[in-house]
Order: C-alpha cells, then structure tokens, then sequence
C-alpha cells in the first residue's frame, strides 16, 4: 500500500478516554439536571461529535441546551477529563516506529485542536506528529480531511485509520483509503460496513501493515 501520510483518528484509537468522557458528558448532565446515563451507554457512543451523542441521548433537545452541555463538558474536561485516558499498549513504540519509518503522522478527531493537542502532550506524543485537525460542534470529521486536502496537508495517497464507522466513511467521502481497528469502540460489523482497505485487530498489526 504506496502511502503517504497516517492519518489516525485519537478516541477509540490511539488512546482510550471512556473514563474521562463518561465522566465528563455526566458532569455535563448533572449541572443542567439531566440524568445521568450509564458508561456502557456513553461509551457505545464515542467517536462521533459531542451534540450527536447529546443528541441521542435527549431526542429533541434545543440547540441552546447542547450549547450549556458543552460547555460544562469541557470544563470538566480541560481540568482533569483529558487526563482519564489511556494508551493503547504498543501505541507509543507503533507511532515512534512509523516515524522513523520515514511516514508522515496527522491526527483528525472530532475533539477541539486545543484539546486534542493536550491530550497528545499528556502522553508525550504530539511531537512525533506533523499536524493536529480538531473538530468542533457542527463540523464533520468529513469536512476536515476536505480542509486537510484542500490546503495541501494531506494528499491522496494519505489514509485515514480510525475505529468508527465515521472515520471510515469520512475518509471514502473524500477519495482516501481508510484503516479500521478493532481494539476501539466500533465492532466489526460497523467497520465492515464501510469497506475498509484492513481490519486490524492489534495494534501490533499497525506497523507490520504498513512495512515497505
């Protein structure tokens, strides 16, 4: 597979937040007196952006409502949700190896660059990337690899690798490649929907796949 830029999707994929953002999605609910959901419903729903998930959860909900929702999200979050996370194990020796392997590494997440970026430098990853597109509340993860495109960050032998079917189809949308991964929060039903080039199922499998 001739490739020119990785270009990894972060929840469900490099690392595993589903403490912090049951925690804080809950937070959220708690200061707008909302039930409290449970973290098997929260995590069957990370991946896609912040107001689908608020938005499934509260069928009707005002968009002056998901406004207050975010915000008390993200205050939880900047504090200490982005730091209930963890690593996939092999993540931080996959990404160095790739690196040195001469490939060009990116980040595309629905979460603000901001937060994106805090996240990486928790884990002291961020430098090993070349760039960091973060998302926000009405911007689709297809719309960003559009930007990336269209501003020559990325090119069309770049391939997107993500753990939701969204990742995947974001990338088909715009005439990439994409790679899904099992050890996230998609199962394989969702991922083979999308016809993805691979189907990993561990992270070991990331550089072998990719090895000239």
């Amino acid at each position: 597979m001739k490739v020119s830029t990785l270009v990894f999707d972060l929840d469900g994929t490099l690392s595993d937040p589903s403490s912090g953002i049951v925690n804080c999605v809950n937070y959220a609910f708690s200061r707008c007196d909302l039930e409290a959901r449970s973290e098997r419903e929260i995590s069957a729903e990370i991946g896609p952006p912040l107001d689908l998930m608020f938005r499934k959860f509260i069928p009707g909900i005002t968009d002056s409502v998901i406004d207050q929702l975010v915000v008390f999200y993200r205050e939880r979050f900047v504090s200490e949700g982005f730091a209930e996370n963890y690593l996939y194990e092999g993540i931080a020796e996959t990404i160095s190896a790739l690196k040195k392997s001469g490939f060009r590494l990116g980040v595309c997440t629905s979460k603000p660059e901001r937060s994106a970026r805090r996240v990486l430098e928790h884990f002291k990853l961020l430098h090993y990337f070349d760039f960091v597109s973060g998302g926000d509340i009405g911007i689709a993860k297809q719309s960003q690899l559009k930007d990336l495109l269209a501003a020559n960050r990325i090119d069309k032998q770049a391939v997107m690798i993500g753990d939701r079917g969204v990742d995947l189809s974001a990338a088909h949308n715009n005439g990439l490649r994409a790679v899904a991964v099992l050890w996230g929060f998609g199962d394989r039903v969702e991922l083979q929907a999308e016809n993805p080039e691979l189907i990993l199922e561990k992270v070991g499998e990331l550089e072998s796949s990719f090895a000239c």
